[in-house]
């Protein structure tokens, strides 16, 4: 009954399993050294997983830093009570930096513009403001150029009311092309070692992310940014981790009809009934945040057996063919997860979406409701 009131009355949720996400972060720390800290993103709503309560969890596992990607997500947490230092991986315009020390979030910048109006937004607080040098050392996104690193630096130490904490860069290729990975590694180093040679020892270094944790050990530094391994999603196939995805998505059976031969399903007719069959309804659609992609594709899990979408996904519903199978009005359908023997999980789904995981996930609308298991 409780779960029923926490669901609505349209019958699609996901499940959140916290205690699988206690397993992931413990699965990444035994991967480090003892002394290196841990910095969870949790932007994108924790990666479509929820915000808070991922991130009280991850207080509770021991977490060092939680990443964000804007000033908004950083204040959600701040005013959930949530005190661990949190940085913004975005950058902010002059006109929105009063929320970084008013809710004490942590700011990244890579130019001097950015510094300067950040000191004197400080000075007015009379209270220094942590900042994170981004470094591009191949991403091409944000981030200052390397030969700018120690110029820039060198300025922004001169700024009193700023606090330079950390410095990183971000990996491009750790996927996909372990030589280029390693260039940006040699290259992070190089410019730390620089700094050295300066006088100049910044707190906290970081690069590596859930890729970089798992296959470039000379790329931690003292602190590792991991995201998707996290929330139990693999970055890449046959990696050596033992993880557990913590989302189950599931919705019920709200309408079935037995369909003739020939007879077209969804719009545009782009599946014809081959023989008489029956075909269900399910209440989540592309409005939810499943893929239109996916029409005629995806598999979904009914009575541990597995069945594919027929037809295009609509807004709010989606068809599937069950053929002969006994299937009832307010069965319970996987769409991610196990069921019985059978799983379909995000990885297989991107597959077929050519996409990636993190797209699936973090796709997944605020019109399902979360359930956590604690």
């Amino acid at each position: 009954m409780e779960k029923n009131r926490k669901i609505g009355y349209r019958p699609t949720w996901a499940e959140i399993n916290l205690r699988h996400l206690m397993h992931n972060f413990r699965q990444v720390r035994r991967r480090l050294l003892p002394k290196t800290r841990i910095m969870v993103t949790v932007k994108a709503d924790a990666y479509g997983h929820g915000l808070i309560p991922i991130s009280r969890k991850l207080v509770s596992c021991g977490v060092d830093y939680l990443g964000v990607a804007s000033v908004e997500e950083g204040i959600a947490l701040r005013k959930a009570g949530i005190r661990t230092p949190v940085l913004v991986m975005g950058l902010v315009l002059k006109k929105d930096i009063a929320p970084l020390l008013r809710y004490r979030l942590t700011a990244t910048v890579c130019d001097e513009a950015l510094a300067h109006a950040l000191n004197d937004r400080a000075r007015l607080y009379k209270r220094p403001l942590d900042v994170h040098i981004k470094v591009d050392t191949g991403m091409g996104r944000l981030g200052v150029l390397p030969e700018e690193v120690l110029p820039l630096v060198r300025k922004i130490h001169q700024l009193k009311n700023l606090r330079i904490e950390g410095i990183f860069t971000h990996f491009t290729m750790a996927d996909s092309d372990k030589n280029f990975t390693h260039r940006q590694i040699r290259l992070f180093h190089r410019l730390l070692d620089d700094l050295k040679k300066e006088g100049i020892r910044i707190p906290l270094a970081h690069a590596a992310n859930s890729m970089g944790v798992l296959d470039f050990k000379q790329g931690h530094f003292n602190m590792v940014r991991p995201g998707i391994i996290i929330y139990g999603l693999h970055p890449k196939e046959d990696l050596k981790i033992k993880l557990k995805p913590l989302l189950v998505l599931k919705s019920r059976v709200i309408f079935k009809k037995r369909l003739p031969p020939g007879w077209g399903v969804s719009y545009g007719r782009t599946y014809i009934t081959k023989k008489k069959t029956t075909v269900i309804t399910l209440p989540i659609g592309y409005g939810d945040g499943y893929p239109r992609i996916l029409s005629n594709k995806a598999p979904v899990l009914i009575g541990g057996k597995r069945f594919k979408v027929c037809g295009r996904i609509c807004m709010d519903h989606m068809m599937v063919d069950v053929g002969d199978s006994k299937v009832r009005i307010g069965d319970e359908v996987v769409l991610i997860g196990s069921q019985g023997k059978m799983r379909i999980t995000a990885e297989e789904l991107a597959r077929l979406a050519e996409t990636i995981s993190y797209e699936i996930v973090c796709g997944l609308g605020n019109r399902i409701p979360r359930l956590y298991i604690r």
